[in-house]
């Protein structure tokens, strides 16, 4: 068959955009500057992909740079909570599970989640629990109990 009658895209798949979360986007001042770093990081690979004429490539950052810029269009900056005697967005949790274990956690906005660093989206079933407590009170942590021993 003449390549006169194969559609140009053959060969390219249609990728579905990345879902949009329906929450609020808070970020904290790290937080921002991470979806900014993203979205520049993407403009110089979609530019690069250009200049090679390489259509998944384009069409994967793309895809990946509308979302980052919806993230970055939609971003709510929230500047470290002056008050620290109860847990808000930004705070720095420091919790006693029931098995002795003490943790750490930061509560920040979704994008900048990273439960394995210490970070945990604001909303997370734990960090929800977190919320408007204070140092002495007890929260579900998974299969247990935890107590917050230190809010920064």
């Amino acid at each position: 068959m003449s390549r006169a009658f194969v559609k140009e895209t053959d060969g390219v798949e249609e990728l579905p955009e990345k879902l949009i979360s329906e929450h609020r986007n808070l970020v904290t001042p790290e937080g921002l500057a991470l979806i900014q770093a993203e979205v520049e990081r993407l403009q110089d690979e979609l530019a690069e992909g250009q200049r090679a004429s390489d259509r998944d490539a384009i069409q994967r950052t793309s895809r990946d740079l509308r979302y980052w810029n919806q993230r970055l269009a939609t971003a709510e900056l929230q500047n470290a909570p002056a008050d620290t005697s109860t847990v808000v967005f930004g705070s720095t949790v420091t919790l006693e599970r029931d098995d002795g274990r003490v943790q750490k956690f930061r509560i920040v906005g979704e994008d900048e989640s990273d439960p394995s660093k210490g970070r945990i989206s604001y909303v997370s079933p734990l960090a929800q629990a977190l919320m408007e407590k204070s140092v002495g009170d007890t929260v579900t942590a998974g299969a247990g109990e935890a107590e917050i021993i230190g809010i920064d």
